[in-house]
């Protein structure tokens, strides 16, 4: 299938809603499962925005660029969401040296 680079684009900003707004509705997922498991976790999109923002000039500042994927301050969605992580979370974290 092949798109145009404007359709791609507007299609992949979608599908970075979408997960994005499915991320702020999974509060019980925790930031070290997704690194465990994934690799990445929504401090990273957060920087990912930030980085892409700075690469084009535009303003954000890294608090910006966290309540545009956590819907809210960042320490505000640690005191609500954020659980210890257990030792065998952190235990995986260590392992995998993905993040």
């Amino acid at each position: 299938m092949a798109l145009d680079e404007k359709t791609r684009t507007e299609l992949e900003a979608a599908a970075f809603r979408r997960m994005v707004e499915h991320l702020r509705q999974r509060t019980d997922v925790q930031n070290i499962d997704l690194m465990n498991l994934a690799g990445f976790c929504r401090n990273c999109l957060s920087n990912w925005m930030k980085e892409a923002a700075d690469a084009r000039g535009v303003p954000m500042s890294r608090d910006e660029s966290r309540v545009a994927v956590y819907g809210m301050p960042y320490e505000d969605w640690k005191a609500k969401h954020q659980t210890e992580a257990s030792a065998e979370q952190k235990k995986a974290l260590e392992a995998s040296h993905k993040h």
